[in-house]
């Protein structure tokens, strides 16, 4: 159960750290409304997280257990998909920074809590790394321990956690810090952070 709560803190972290389009956005959010909205915005995004988490853990469960002969090359497989990832974001992420660009989006109608939640859900939801990133993770992982109920469980409600205390630290930003974060140098550190923790989930599966 242990194990299975701290690769989905890690997990979580993993896709929720680096600060893109969707992480500038929740900021500068929070800072033309309230914390109130803001929270529930990160919600939002965390609890498109915990979804694909869930679906990841199930489907990458079952795909485990039927083909466990095969387990050994495909956790290789999805280490290096991981590592891609990884290289990818970061390399993004120095191209970003070098060009002096940000990943924003145009301004809108200030929305309610509600529509914010909404709003941020169905834009995080459209993003297919979320669930190449978590497939990839708990398939590579399978193994005949993760696969049972309580482990899968712990597994998406962790990673749900740390995405949520992340999204609620970006909120909490945009009300104290304003566009630091999503700064040039913010979000080049964020997103290499991300891709050093990617790095050591991949590293961990070829053990």
């Amino acid at each position: 159960m242990t194990a299975a709560l701290l690769a989905g803190l890690l997990a979580g972290y993993g896709i929720a750290v680096p600060v893109g389009a969707v992480g500038t956005y929740l900021v500068s959010l929070t800072a033309r409304t309230s914390l109130r909205t803001g929270a529930c915005a990160a919600l939002g995004v965390a609890s498109a997280d915990g979804l694909y988490a869930l679906l990841a853990a199930a489907g990458g469960s079952a795909l485990a257990t039927a083909l466990r002969p095969l387990l050994g090359p495909l956790r290789w497989l999805s280490a290096l998909v991981l590592a891609a990832l990884a290289v990818r974001g970061a390399l993004l992420a120095l191209r970003q920074f070098r060009a002096q660009r940000l990943s924003t989006r145009p301004e809108r109608p200030v929305p309610g809590a509600g529509r914010a939640y909404l709003g941020l859900l169905g834009i995080t939801l459209l993003n297919p790394v979320t669930v190449v990133y978590f497939a990839a993770l708990v398939l590579g992982s399978g193994t005949a321990e993760a696969v049972r109920p309580p482990e899968r469980a712990a597994f998406v409600l962790a990673a749900f956690a740390a995405s949520a205390s992340w999204q609620l630290l970006l909120a909490g930003g945009g009300a104290l810090l304003g566009r630091a974060l999503t700064g040039h140098r913010g979000r080049l550190a964020t997103a290499l952070l991300s891709s050093g923790v990617m790095l050591a989930l991949a590293a961990r599966m070829t053990m």
